[in-house]
Formats: C-alpha cells, structure tokens, sequence
C-alpha cells in the first residue's frame, strides 16, 4: 500500500530573511547616493571656503611718489580762459612736474599773465615753483614781476606800471596779489620803495611795506 508522504516546507531561516531586507535597503538607498554624495561634497567646498584666508588685494592705482614724474626743457606752456583767451604763459630751461601736488617747478623762467581786466604781469626768476592750477607762483633768485599799466576804453592811462625787484616773490594771480618776507624794492614811475616785507593788493592797488622802509620820491610836474 502506497503511503503518501508529506513533506512541509521548513521556512527560511533568520539569517537568509535579514540578508534579503538588507539588499532590498541597500538597492533603494543606491539610487540616492549620488545625491548624498553631491550633497557632501557641496558642503565641504562650502566648509573650506569659509575658513580658507581671503589674500589681501593688491591696488591697481600706482602710489603717487614725490619725487618728479616728468620733466620738459626748453619749454612753452599756454593756459587759457573758458572764453579761449589767454590767462598765462610760462616759458623756462627745465620744468620738473611732481605728482604728489601738482605742482612744477621751473628753472630760468618767465610768466606771462593776464588779469580780468586785462592787465598784463610779467615775472622772471631764477626759479619759479607753481602750484597744480598755475595760479600762484614763487619766485627765488633775481626775483622781478612787472605789472604793466591799465588803460581804459580811451586809452587813457588808469594806473601806473610797477615794478617788484627782490629774491623771494610769491605772485597769486587769482587774488592779484605780491606778497614777500624779505627785502624787495617798488619802482612806480620815477619813484623807489625799498622795504623789508611787502604785502601788495592788486585790486585796491594799495602795498604794505614794514621793517625798515626807504623811500625816494620825484617832484611831479604841475
């Protein structure tokens, strides 16, 4: 007699199940990992940024030094009005520009230059310093600024040529005024003022000698 034998199925045992739920995690999470990884390294190249030292930017402007940055000889520099017409002309042997003011200096130099009014001053010395908008002038070394006489419509003579002679000479002709603190010498005319200092106003045409003062006046003809 045939006899059926049954035979039941043992289930799996622990460890094949916890090996297939381990693969079945794994298998999800490796569709996210590029992700992650991504994600890590975004936030490292964020981490050392953060703390990597920014270097110190260099400036592209050069340092404006003191001493000369150009230089000219035998020279003839012209500035003029908004109008087109000539307020001053400097001529001189050697010019040397410094960049840390503006200003130059000039050596065996003459200025020619003209006021509102169309009065004409001529200086000359040895050397000349200027400032950057070549409206004041030092004069040392045979120092002469020349103010030739106005005239009006007429022609008629309305001031007197002066002449300033000495070895130090400061001309600003924005303000039209002479200025010196040693001795200087005014020849208007006939007539000779030397003194130790000068202060001279162009616009009131009146001078301040002091220190010791001299002067030699001519009789004026009736």
């Amino acid at each position: 007699m045939n006899q059926a034998v049954a035979v039941a199925a043992q289930p799996a045992g622990p460890r094949r199940s916890a090996g297939r739920r381990l693969w079945r995690i794994w298998d999800q999470a490796s569709i996210y990992l590029p992700v992650l990884l991504m994600g890590v390294l975004a936030l490292g190249s964020y981490w050392l940024v953060r703390i990597t030292p920014t270097p110190a930017v260099e400036s592209v402007h050069p340092e404006v030094g003191s001493e000369p940055d150009h230089f000219m000889r035998r020279f003839s520099v012209k500035v003029f009005n908004s109008d087109g017409s000539l307020r001053t002309e400097i001529q001189g042997e050697e010019a040397r520009h410094y960049p840390d003011s503006g200003r130059m200096e000039i050596d065996t130099a003459r200025i020619r230059s003209y006021s509102e009014a169309g009065q004409l001053t001529v200086a000359s010395a040895r050397q000349v310093a200027s400032n950057a908008a070549k409206t004041e002038f030092v004069l040392e070394g045979d120092a002469v600024v020349v103010r030739e006489g106005l005239r009006d419509a007429t022609g008629r003579l309305i001031t007197q040529p002066m002449e300033f002679q000495g070895d130090f000479l400061r001309v600003n002709t924005a303000d039209d005024t002479v200025f010196s603190d040693r001795p200087v010498t005014i020849i208007r005319g006939a007539d000779r003022l030397a003194a130790d200092r000068l202060s001279y106003q162009g616009d009131s045409r009146t001078a301040k000698l002091s220190g010791k003062v001299r002067v030699q006046l001519q009789p004026r003809r009736p």
